[in-house]
């Protein structure tokens, strides 16, 4: 799993999703021409790796500042012997109240993403 993870980061850096055609299309806005939440999610990764945060905020706002919090669920994960203060810190972060906010996030993102400003 562990040289999966490196290989996905090396052509990932070297790869712009853009310009590959190796890298999946998003289905969703391939059939209805708007974006989903994770619409943008490959290149901003691109972006990322290549430490150019500004792009990756372009294109992905969500998934850019989802990564911390992602980091501290992996975290929890792996501690077994969690202290009662993580314990509660667990809760109130990935509990049913935390999962509807985040969900109402995500949709709330879904729709805005896809009004013109212009």
């Amino acid at each position: 799993m562990f040289l999966g993870l490196i290989v996905l980061i090396v052509f990932y850096m070297n790869n712009n999703p853009l310009n590959c055609k190796f890298c999946p299309k998003c289905p969703f806005y391939v059939i209805t021409g708007y974006k989903c939440p994770g619409c943008g999610s490959q290149r901003a990764i691109h972006y990322l790796l290549n430490l150019d945060l500004k792009n990756a905020i372009k294109e992905n706002v969500l998934l850019v500042i989802s990564i911390p919090y992602i980091i501290v669920g992996f975290i929890f994960e792996l501690n077994k012997n969690m202290t009662p203060k993580a314990l509660q810190w667990r809760k109130l972060l990935f509990g049913t109240k935390a999962t509807n906010v985040i969900l109402i996030l995500i949709l709330t993102f879904w729709i805005f993403r896809n009004f013109n400003y212009c």
